[in-house]
């Protein structure tokens, strides 16, 4: 397997390999300090299965982001008659738990400052990247056959680096050709060159096409993933020889919070509950069932610009979860009827190994979440009850958003 120091861009209208698939890598190769790794395995729980489809759930003690509630300054300040305020009350000492909540995350903000993006990546890698000119086919068949789901995209034209070819790219062209079902003949000659065509198209937003230097510190490259709600960003360098932009890998939010539960031990001071820190998503969540058309949960994915929809019976009780990448196996080979399945008999086609669901309860604290994260691949939570009801959603985004700016004043 090539080194990571060998960087190659596309030369030909068609794809080019250079070197890693970060995430498929062994933990190991992210430890840069084995003696902060805890030994502890979180405990699994049991597993759930929908009438159609059986998957692994694994409860996991764990989850949006943290609003402080505004305090009034009347509260505070006890106007007299003549318009003088009377001493403020004296603050309440800090819980011990508070305390430590502040210390972890002060920890993994100094980490991500001093380490750069660079050292997120293993020993070795692959990386595939996709000339603009490229049809959507002929990728689609490229990321499957890899077993990947985003890839780099190069301007052969200009020789520059173009953005990032997502799942979410892929939902979007389906989404315009059923809104235009006279062209869909035409998909497969469709270029990569055209997706902000569609966006255009579709009213969505196109995604922002940000890259940092892999020589950055760590902790700019999350800012700028959550100033564009991006889930993960390209690594492109600059050749000073040639004056030329190299795509160097692509870093995901998983990745860069598994390096942090790897090489952070303060992560176990996160022990404040979910339900106190306020952290996910509790409201106007949306969700599916088994019979569910999937058409229209791709609607719901593009209208709303989420990743996932929980599935769930008629009692909340969670049955699964929709992802976007489920319509990148229904739609291999070019061929688009299987968009017209149910979502029980679509998740009947995913791969033997998918890794199952992970869920926790409002009661748990990121520090069991991170324990999770390091020795599973975990993508988001759901936060159910005891009766596996459902509660909530707790993302990547969330928890990295957390880290970082609770409690910190904007420094950017």
């Amino acid at each position: 397997m090539a080194d990571q120091d060998e960087h190659l861009t596309p030369t030909s209208p068609s794809y080019s390999p250079t070197t890693q698939d970060q995430e498929s890598s062994s933990a190991a190769s992210d430890s840069i300090n084995s003696s902060h790794e805890r030994s502890q395995i979180p405990h699994l729980g049991p597993s759930i299965g929908s009438p159609s489809s059986s998957v692994d759930v694994h409860s996991r003690a764990g989850h949006e982001r943290h609003e402080r509630g505004f305090v009034q300054p009347a509260s505070y300040l006890h106007l007299r008659r003549r318009g003088l305020s009377q001493p403020m009350a004296p603050a309440q000492p800090e819980r011990p738990v508070d305390v430590e909540e502040q210390m972890g995350l002060r920890a993994i903000r100094n980490f991500l400052k001093v380490r750069t993006s660079y050292d997120v990546l293993p020993l070795s890698f692959r990386l595939i990247v996709f000339d603009t000119s490229l049809s959507v086919k002929e990728s689609l068949n490229i990321l499957i056959q890899n077993g990947i789901v985003s890839a780099p995209l190069w301007d052969s034209s200009t020789s520059t680096f173009a953005g990032l070819l997502t799942t979410s790219d892929y939902i979007n062209v389906i989404q315009y050709y059923f809104q235009n079902p006279a062209t869909l003949d035409r998909i497969d000659q469709f270029r990569l060159n055209s997706l902000r065509e569609v966006e255009k198209a579709l009213g969505v937003a196109p995604p922002e096409t940000i890259s940092i230097d892999p020589e950055r510190p760590l902790y700019e490259a999350c800012r700028r993933m959550l100033s564009s709600r991006a889930r993960r960003i390209p690594l492109v360098s600059n050749d000073s020889q040639t004056d030329r932009s190299l795509v160097v890998s692509v870093v995901t939010q998983y990745r860069i919070l598994k390096f942090v539960a790897v090489n952070v031990g303060e992560t176990q001071n996160l022990r404040k509950p979910l339900k106190e820190i306020r952290l996910g998503t509790y409201r106007d969540i949306v969700t599916a069932s088994m019979d569910t058309p999937v058409i229209e949960v791709i609607h719901k994915l593009v209208e709303r610009s989420i990743s996932s929809v929980p599935i769930v019976n008629s009692e909340g009780i969670v049955y699964n979860v929709f992802e976007a990448v489920d319509v990148i196996t229904l739609i291999k080979g070019g061929v688009y009827d299987d968009l017209n399945l149910s979502v029980g008999e679509a998740l009947r086609k995913r791969s033997p190994d998918f890794p199952g669901i992970y869920t926790c309860s409002v009661n748990d604290g990121l520090d069991t979440i991170f324990d999770t994260i390091r020795k599973s691949r975990v993508h988001r939570l759901i936060v159910v009850d005891d009766h596996f009801r459902l509660i909530g959603v707790l993302t990547l985004s969330d928890i990295l958003q957390y880290i970082l700016l609770e409690g910190e004043q904007d420094e950017w």
